[in-house]
C-alpha cells in the first residue's frame, strides 16, 4: 500500500517522481543505488493504490504470459540483476522464452517487487494525483489533491495509460448500454466473462492476441483485425533500441522530421511471432475465429444484443472487448497545458517537450516516458526507455 505522507509546502526534497509506472520506478532505483540520493531526500507521487498498478493491471488484463522485451530491460539498474536474480530464486528455465529470453510476467513481477521492498520505495511514496505544478524559488511545487510538495527537482515519469481509444462506433454502443468494455479501463476483468458467451475482440496487435488465446478455451471467440497478423520482435526495429538508428534520429535538428521519423519507426498492431504462431494454430484448430475487416456501424438492443457490420460481414455478440491501444496526444493534459502556458516551456508542433540531451525541461524539471520521445525516440515509452532515461538521468545526477 502507499503510505499516505502529510501535505508539505515546504518540504526539503531533492528529487520528486511524477508516476509510480515502470519509468517512475526505474529513476527512483537510479537515483537510489546509482546516484547515491538518501531515502528522505526522495518521493514518488502516483494516483494508484501501489507501485506499478496500472502497468500490473494491464498485463493481467490481457493475460499476457511473457513480456516482449528482452532479459536485459527490467527495472534494476544492473542489466544482469533480473537473472542474478532467477539464480536467487532457482527459477526454472522456462521464465525466459525465445531468442531473446523474453521473461515471463511472473519472475518480472517478482523482480519488480523484491526492488521495490529492498529500497523501501512504498515508505517514499505518497498517493495523490497531480492538478497542478509552479515555479518556485527553490524548485517547483506539485499540487496535488491530497496537498502540495515542493522540491528541488521534479522528473514528469506520466504514462499514457489511462488515455484509451474508443472508435466513434465503440463509444455509442457503450453510451447505449451495450456489454462493450475497453481491454485496458480500469475494472475490466476477463475472468468475468461469462462462459460460453459469444465475444467479438477489436483489435489486430499483441494483446488482442494474447486475450483471445487467454480466453477462447472456455469462450466462443472471433477476433476482428484490419489487417492479416504482422510479425515483429519488438513494436519498433530493434536498431531503435541503441545506436544504429539514434545517431540518424539525433542528428536531425527538425522536431517535425523528429516525429515523423518516431511515427515511422513504430510497428503499432504487431505480435512476435511465436505469439502469431499460437494464434493460427487456434484458428486451424477452430478454437477461435479470425476475420480480417473493420467495424463500419454497431447496433445494440436487449433482445438482440450487440450486432456489428463489417465491410463485408455481420457478426453477433455477447459481448465486445476493444484491445485498441492508447490514444497519442501528450499526458498530463490541463494541469501539464498551464505549466507549459506559464513559464513559456518548449514544445514541438506536435505538442509534446523539446529537452536537452539531459532530458531537462527546464531548470530542475525533467521528462521521461511519453514525454522524452524528441529525445530517446520510439522506444521512449518502453520498458528500454525508461532505462535509456535512467542512463541520461545518472550522468546529469553525478556530474
Amino acid at each position: 500500500m502507499i503510505v499516505h505522507l502529510s501535505s508539505s509546502h515546504d518540504m526539503d526534497l531533492h528529487w520528486l517522481i511524477i508516476g509510480g509506472g515502470i519509468h517512475g520506478v526505474h529513476l527512483a532505483l537510479v537515483l537510489r543505488e546509482r546516484c547515491g540520493i538518501a531515502a528522505e531526500q526522495m518521493q514518488i507521487i502516483d494516483p494508484h493504490e501501489q507501485l506499478l498498478a496500472r502497468w500490473e493491471a494491464c498485463t493481467t488484463a490481457c493475460g499476457m504470459r511473457y513480456l516482449r522485451s528482452t532479459v536485459v530491460h527490467h527495472l534494476a539498474p544492473d542489466p544482469h540483476d533480473l537473472l542474478r536474480f532467477a539464480q536467487q530464486t532457482r527459477a526454472e528455465a522456462y521464465h525466459f522464452h525465445g531468442r531473446y529470453q523474453r521473461p515471463s510476467l511472473a519472475i518480472f513481477r517478482a523482480h519488480s517487487w523484491a526492488l521495490i521492498e529492498r529500497y523501501r520505495l512504498v515508505d517514499l511514496t505518497q498517493r495523490g494525483r497531480v492538478k497542478g505544478l509552479v515555479r518556485r524559488e527553490e524548485g517547483w511545487c506539485v499540487e496535488t489533491d491530497r496537498g502540495a510538495i515542493t522540491a528541488r527537482n521534479v522528473i514528469l515519469a506520466l504514462g499514457i495509460g489511462e488515455q484509451l481509444r474508443w472508435p466513434v462506433w465503440a463509444s455509442a454502443l457503450r453510451a447505449a448500454g451495450a456489454p462493450i468494455y475497453h481491454l485496458y479501463e480500469p475494472g475490466f476483468d476477463r475472468t468475468r466473462i461469462s462462459t460460453g458467451a459469444n465475444v467479438v475482440i477489436i483489435g489486430g496487435g499483441i494483446s488482442a492476441a494474447h486475450l483471445a488465446l487467454a480466453l477462447c478455451p472456455t469462450t466462443p471467440v472471433t477476433l476482428v483485425m484490419r489487417h492479416p497478423i504482422k510479425i515483429a520482435p519488438f513494436d519498433s526495429p530493434p536498431g531503435w533500441m541503441g545506436p544504429k538508428e539514434l545517431r540518424r534520429f539525433h542528428a536531425e535538428p527538425d522536431m517535425r522530421h523528429r516525429r515523423a521519423m518516431i511515427n515511422q519507426a513504430r510497428l503499432p498492431g504487431t505480435m512476435p511471432v511465436e505469439l502469431a504462431q499460437a494464434l493460427t494454430t487456434a484458428v486451424q484448430h477452430e478454437r477461435l475465429q479470425m476475420v480480417i475487416d473493420e467495424v463500419r456501424t454497431a447496433n445494440y438492443t436487449n433482445d438482440d444484443g450487440i450486432t456489428l457490420t463489417l465491410n463485408d460481414a455481420t457478426l453477433h455478440a455477447a459481448t465486445v472487448i476493444l484491445a485498441t491501444g492508447f490514444t497519442g496526444e501528450r499526458p498530463g493534459h490541463l494541469w501539464l497545458d498551464e505549466a507549459i502556458a506559464a513559464y513559456d516551456l518548449p514544445v514541438a508542433a506536435c505538442g509534446y517537450p523539446i529537452v536537452g540531451t539531459d532530458l531537462r525541461w527546464t531548470q530542475g524539471l525533467y521528462v521521461s516516458g511519453a514525454l522524452a520521445e524528441l529525445e530517446l525516440g520510439p522506444v521512449a515509452r518502453n520498458i528500454v526507455g525508461a532505462r535509456h532515461a535512467g542512463e541520461r538521468l545518472a550522468n546529469e545526477v553525478r556530474d
